[in-house]
């Protein structure tokens, strides 16, 4: 099996997030995805409305930035460049270039991400995972997958997409552990600042105290982590 650079494979698929050690948001009886930007009209979609686009089921790997990677995941939902080319494209004002998307979680968790790289082959908007329906460690009721990027861009519990013609201010901009704005995986973009190699080791120490905390609000109990540093 080959790895992206830095990458260390997990036992399992752990639960990292936001919230860390407080429980994943509940799920809202009648869940549903905010669409909105410089678009003729405002959208709001239902769990049924995106159950009539067209689904794919995709097996990728999953790589955190901070150097795990869970590897064989089977991924289920629809692909986002048929969402954004049935849905979205069509409500763009005239003379709008629509160049970055946010994502946004019900745990506040927000993604920007540029729209070419939102709309590559493999990215979804999953709301399956290895044959069952999400669950709240994993980003239920429907998250962003998208697995050539480190997990920090596939926002969970997905709630509201807006749409930008140019890069939205960045929250974390001045924090040292500010995130790649690309974040490929295959070119280990980790930070906003420094280069993969230089923060890898950082990272890396990370990946045991986030998880015992994330563990402490699982919704199951929490998986051993393979290949952990010592």
């Amino acid at each position: 099996m080959t790895l992206p650079p830095g990458q260390r494979v997990a036992d399992g698929f752990p639960r990292f997030g936001k919230h860390l050690h407080h429980p994943p948001p509940p799920i809202p009886a009648d869940p549903v995805l905010a669409v909105s930007g410089p678009l003729t009209e405002t959208i709001t979609l239902s769990q049924r409305d995106l159950a009539q686009l067209p689904r794919q089921e995709r097996k990728a790997d999953f790589h955190c930035v901070a150097g795990w990677s869970a590897t064989g995941l089977r991924w289920e939902g629809t692909p986002f460049e048929t969402f954004y080319r049935t849905r979205v494209e069509p409500l763009i004002e005239p003379g709008a270039t629509i160049t970055h998307a946010v994502f946004e979680g019900l745990d506040g968790f927000k993604s920007i991400v540029l729209l070419e790289d939102a709309l590559a082959d493999d990215v979804l908007l999953a709301d399956r995972l290895d044959g069952q329906p999400l669950d709240g460690d994993h980003g239920a009721p429907l998250r962003l997958i998208s697995p050539g990027q480190y997990g920090f861009i596939s926002t969970k519990h997905l709630c509201r997409i807006e749409f930008h013609t140019s890069e939205p201010p960045v929250s974390d901009r001045l924090s040292p552990i500010s995130g790649h704005p690309r974040a490929r995986v295959w070119r280990e973009e980790r930070n906003r600042y420094l280069p993969g190699r230089m923060v890898r080791p950082v990272y890396h120490w990370l990946i045991a105290p986030i998880r015992a905390l994330s563990a402490r609000g699982s919704v199951k109990p929490p998986v051993p982590l393979g290949g952990e540093p010592s």
